[in-house]
């Protein structure tokens, strides 16, 4: 049974499904059980497309897009007839009612937008570097190209790796710090040699904030501690394992 995490904010919305799809729910086995919907995965790839169809079928979508992302800004748009593409991009935007537009993630924060009244949705990969770049403001802006206003526009951040555990080095603080003094509220811990730990979900939602977008929220789960719902690129890598899963954020104009 498909587990996906709902947002109140966005559940609310008239005319569209979305969900932050949880491990649970589909085929796959090993490191990759049982929801991993990543193409770009060592998984079986009749499982993945299995777990994907899946996914579709609850979001009550006849196709989806997702990209190869590449830790960038560049956004794609989706229309009705771009079945089995898969764009270097690290955001999708659609007004095709019916195709459900998502992304994979393991740690990085998933973020959906959308515009009921435009029809317009979008969702987002916003890694550090790709947060950092301006993927949430690239996303609006093509969001905008089809007729969304960012007054109107509902955004939510997903289950990303969360602020008490994302350790990180002085060079990536100095990175955010060099782009916005103001970003050190993200950073905490640092100090007697201990890393700093970076708030990623808060960083992406108040860069959406800033964007002019009328109501973020933000899911608040850690994808590396809720070890049993989550998959993590982290945590795999403490482990040793030779790959691991991803789980996919979706949402679609019904």
């Amino acid at each position: 049974m498909l587990k996906p995490v709902l947002i109140a904010d966005l559940s609310a919305l008239p005319g569209l499904a979305h969900g932050f799809f949880t491990r649970h729910g589909g085929v796959s086995e090993g490191v990759y059980a049982s929801l991993n919907c990543g193409l770009g995965s060592k998984d079986r790839p009749e499982a993945v497309r299995a777990n994907r169809a899946r996914v579709m079928r609850h979001l009550g979508a006849r196709d989806m897009v997702t990209a190869y992302q590449v830790h960038g800004t560049k956004v794609v748009v989706v229309d009705g007839t771009a079945r089995g593409e898969r764009p270097r991009a690290d955001a999708l935007v659609t007004a095709a009612r019916g195709v459900a537009v998502g992304v994979l993630t393991a740690d990085c924060a998933p973020v959906l937008l959308a515009d009921p009244p435009a029809g317009v949705v979008a969702a987002a990969h916003a890694g550090w570097r790709g947060a950092l770049a301006g993927v949430a403001e690239a996303a609006l802006e093509a969001m905008e190209s089809l007729g969304a206003k960012r007054a109107r526009t509902h955004a939510t951040v997903g289950p990303c790796i969360g602020p008490s555990v994302y350790e990180v080095g002085p060079e990536f603080e100095a990175q955010f710090l060099e782009h916005d003094a103001a970003n050190a509220r993200f950073f905490a811990g640092a100090g007697a040699g201990r890393r700093a730990k970076f708030d990623l979900s808060g960083y992406v939602a108040e860069r959406l904030r800033r964007a002019g977008v009328v109501a973020v929220s933000a899911a608040g789960i850690c994808s590396f501690s809720v070890q049993d719902a989550f998959f993590s690129y982290r945590r795999s890598q403490m482990r040793g394992e030779a790959d691991y899963g991803r789980q996919i954020s979706a949402i679609v104009l019904t």
